[in-house]
């Protein structure tokens, strides 16, 4: 994942909640409760992770060909290890298809009459979900350092194995955002249709779908099978807990609020799940 897709976070972050800014009434019962202020804050707060990443991001120390000479397979875990060394590209140009063809997904909504009138609560939440699987991504990759599979990987052109972005395999970042974005469309579609027959087939397509992801980002060389298992499980889960946090009636239990916390260096700003009893 690149810089691009930070700027692709922090601007759909910024206009959703803008554009979309919750209704107050409708004529059916609102299938989830946002509010403006909370939410707000906390898509707000994953944009700032997402641009706090990047800033980390760019400024990390590159890697040097005298650093290349020194690498070798066998300081890689054994978990991993059968990964380091594998190059395509024409796998990273397939994963980049279906990585951004996935933000499409929960536009389908717009054709479903059930989703209409809930739509500004609907992408409200989207906002919020892509906002926090990029920050939680960007920030991760931007205080690690683990070397990509394609380091390794001495028949790749040296300029791919001295990219700038070559110390952020962990996690992967195309992955958990594929996984934000497909489940939280399938979980959505689950609460609109509680009795429709394709929600296993709508479930079965949101996990085999950013599987695919990983699948060519392990293959081109960009991520580990960790990676990819970790990234799938982060976007997995804030796909499918936006939406079901906010759901009526369960809101007033379970809850996402923005909080930070002033340590004697500086302070840190992040999001609680907390639950009422």
């Amino acid at each position: 994942m690149n810089s691009l897709f930070v700027r692709l976070v922090v601007v759909l972050g910024l206009l959703l909640p803008g554009l979309l800014v919750p209704a107050k009434a409708q004529d059916l019962p609102r299938l989830y409760h946002t509010d403006l202020l909370r939410d707000g804050l906390i898509t707000a707060g994953g944009v700032t992770m997402a641009v706090t990443g990047s800033v980390l991001l760019s400024n990390k120390t590159p890697l040097t060909e005298a650093d290349l000479a020194s690498f070798d397979k066998s300081q890689v875990n054994k978990f991993d290890r059968w990964a380091a060394g594998n190059f395509s590209q024409k796998a990273k140009d397939a994963s980049d298809v279906f990585f951004y063809t996935s933000y499409g997904l929960p536009l389908l909504f717009l054709a479903d009459q059930k989703a209409i009138p809930h739509a500004k609560d609907i992408y409200f939440l989207y906002a919020e979900t892509i906002s926090l699987a990029g920050g939680i991504y960007a920030l991760t990759a931007g205080l690690t350092n683990r070397k990509r599979p394609n380091v390794y990987a001495t028949q790749a052109p040296l300029e791919e194995r001295l990219h700038k972005y070559a110390k952020n395999s962990f996690f992967a970042g195309h992955t958990a955002a594929t996984a934000s974005v497909t489940f939280f469309t399938a979980k959505v579609f689950h609460d609109l249709h509680p009795n429709s027959p394709w929600r296993p087939v709508v479930w079965g397509a949101a996990a085999a779908f950013p599987v695919t992801v990983g699948y060519l980002r392990l293959r081109a060389g960009k991520h580990f099978l960790s990676d990819n298992i970790i990234g799938y499980a982060v976007g997995a889960s804030i796909g499918i807990l936006v939406p079901e946090l906010h759901k009526r009636g369960r809101e007033t239990s379970w809850r996402l609020i923005p909080t930070s916390e002033q340590t004697a260096v500086e302070q840190l700003q992040g999001i609680a799940l907390t639950k009422r009893f």
